[in-house]
């Protein structure tokens, strides 16, 4: 494994901590944020907690509320949401360009993301793309050089950060020019209280519970691992510069996306999984959406892209 340890100015209003690392890993804490105590809560960081904890507490009843049909809503809103919406549609569809696909299909799978209440498209996939534009430094979204927790949940309580660090957000001019993500955007709370309302009429209770409480926290703990497990824990196999590691486990529970070194690395390929051994099922999904003809542009890495990223060329190992 390849060990990159980021030192960092202490320019985001954190506290310095010397050479405190996470545990189990190389990544040094160089800057913390007040994630609770000492900053501003704005109403939106307010708003999301309220949310966050909402849920959270939601999810407590499941023992109480299981039956089989109940944890089916569940888990397929896991695939339905975390799948098709956030991994292909949000991250891989709508950040990186990956692939295009017709825009009824598009808004369709979109869609999904939408429920999985990660914010709108438009705020997501900003804060995405700002994520690789600064990857692990100062002005990250939500790097681990400011502690585990800023990067799996903090940040998204922090909107003071996101303010400070990202003046005007004009990296996604290519959603706001379509009309169907402005609606989206204006309209978010509408469709979470919905679907909310759509699962209570349908089953009830049990289904409130699993359907929205535990198939959303389920989703969300998976897709902030990526943001934090993923940039702390696995191996590098790519020279990206960066905190990024392929961990296998966090691969395995998101479809493919634990894979986040080869993405680092190729961050506008629809694959991410590039070895036959790296299971990464929104890529089986985008072949095959690509066999039958609805997913064209589709882009993975040719030989010449790799060998530039590889290690061993990198560090003058082999050449």
């Amino acid at each position: 494994m390849r060990n990159l340890l980021v030192s960092v100015a202490d320019s985001d209003g954190g506290k310095q901590s010397g050479s405190r690392k996470i545990p189990f890993s190389d990544v040094v804490i160089t800057g913390t944020r007040n994630n609770f105590w000492g900053r501003k809560w704005r109403t939106i960081d307010i708003q999301v907690a309220l949310w966050v904890t909402f849920v959270h507490v939601l999810a407590l009843f499941a023992p109480f509320t299981f039956t089989w049909d109940a944890f089916s809503v569940a888990f397929f809103g896991y695939l339905l949401t975390g799948l098709v919406g956030i991994t292909l549609s949000y991250h891989r569809l709508l950040a990186h360009h990956s692939l295009r696909l017709p825009k009824w299909l598009e808004y369709t799978c979109v869609y999904f993301g939408v429920l999985a209440a990660q914010r709108d498209p438009i705020f997501w996939v900003s804060m995405h793309r700002y994520h690789h534009q600064f990857v692990d430094s100062n002005k990250d979204t939500h790097s681990p050089i400011n502690g585990f927790w800023f990067s799996h949940m903090g940040w998204l309580f922090d909107s003071g950060y996101i303010l400070e660090k990202y003046k005007e957000r004009k990296n996604v001019e290519d959603l706001k020019k379509q009309p169907f993500y402005m609606f989206i955007r204006k309209t978010y709370m509408w469709h979470i209280i919905g679907c909310g309302a759509v699962l209570y009429a349908w089953g009830g209770f049990p289904y409130f519970v699993w359907g929205l409480g535990v198939r959303t926290i389920w989703v969300y703990h998976l897709t902030f691992l990526v943001n934090s497990a993923c940039h702390i824990w696995g191996n590098q196999v790519w020279n990206t510069g960066d905190l990024s590691r392929n961990n296998w486990w966090v691969a395995v529970l998101t479809f493919g996306e634990g894979w986040h070194n080869n993405h680092h690395a190729f961050e506008n390929s629809a694959r991410h999984g590039l070895e036959w051994w790296q299971l990464d099922v929104s890529w089986y999904i985008i072949r095959f959406l690509e066999i039958i003809g609805l997913a064209t542009n589709v882009k993975v890495p040719n030989e010449a892209q790799k060998l530039k990223k590889s290690i061993f060329t990198s560090d003058n190992t082999f050449k």
